[in-house]
């Protein structure tokens, strides 16, 4: 069997899988992609005194604004939260997300932190994933209209969501001189390039959720480690960010890359 039959009878199993799980896939997606955030938000409710005490002690802001950051995170990730998975306006919710998440970075100090960094704009491309999600259900509701096919914003949220996503896996890659970690590298770094231009997409999305998700239960076990320890906390924000971008690709996984990629280009060819 040649490598071009290898490749349709993959993409032959991925579709199958795809007609089974389509009515509960972008479910699945929207929880995974939101995890991180319900979690933060409860993290603050159960850590409120650290979290203010943090943000008072860092940036020397006062007791009355470092309790207005804690509480607008605790508010803006759990209302969020529940209006995306009620699918009650799904776009300022993600506004309000992006919101938080560019409040974070600049009040953890996530700015000069690039590994952070790039996991905190990957998960800014899921949210963009979900914006396009959004408009997508917004223009079934007009089903009798005329259309004159996807517009442009909705194309390039599904790119830049796309290509931010991508910037989770580069934080995992391992630049070792063992065989393992070169071919892990190897076969990271060409699904990575299908998902930001479109080219298999669906296929090398599922795969990277697969990959993705083995190693987040290997790597960050956080339930392995007791509660008192930093590390559970480190390990379980770990956890939790890799898997709000499993559900971005998830996204992904069921609506497809979108204008704006090569699999829709080679349709016109």
């Amino acid at each position: 069997m040649g490598q071009e039959d290898l490749m349709n009878k993959a993409e032959d199993v991925a579709d199958q899988f795809l007609r089974v799980t389509k009515q509960y896939l972008p479910h699945l997606a929207r929880l995974c992609l939101i995890s991180t955030f319900l979690e933060d938000g409860i993290r603050m409710w159960f850590q409120w005194n650290e979290q203010r005490d943090y943000i008072e002690a860092t940036w020397n802001c006062g007791y009355f604004l470092a309790t207005c950051f804690v509480l607008l995170n605790l508010i803006g990730q759990l209302g969020g939260c529940v209006l995306i998975l009620s699918r009650n306006f799904v776009q300022y919710a993600c506004f309000g997300l992006f919101g938080i998440i560019a409040l974070q970075t600049v009040a953890y100090s996530i700015l000069w932190d690039l590994k952070f960094l790039m996991r905190n704009l990957a998960l800014g491309g899921g949210l963009l994933l979900l914006l396009a999600e959004s408009r997508s259900e917004g223009k079934s509701m007009f089903a009798g209209v005329p259309s004159m096919g996807e517009s442009s914003p909705k194309q390039y949220m599904q790119l830049g969501g796309r290509v931010l996503l991508v910037l989770m896996f580069m934080t995992l890659l391992h630049f070792d001189s063992n065989f393992f970690s070169i071919l892990q590298n190897m076969v990271g770094t060409a699904l990575i390039i299908l998902v930001a231009i479109g080219f298999k997409t669906k296929l090398a999305a599922l795969t990277l959720v697969v990959w993705l998700l083995a190693i987040n239960v290997y790597f960050n076990a956080f339930w392995t480690i007791p509660a008192y320890k930093p590390m559970h906390d480190f390990l379980k924000y770990d956890f939790f960010q890799t898997t709000s971008v499993i559900g971005g690709l998830l996204l992904v996984v069921a609506l497809g890359p979108g204008g704006v990629s090569m699999d829709e280009k080679k349709k016109e060819w």
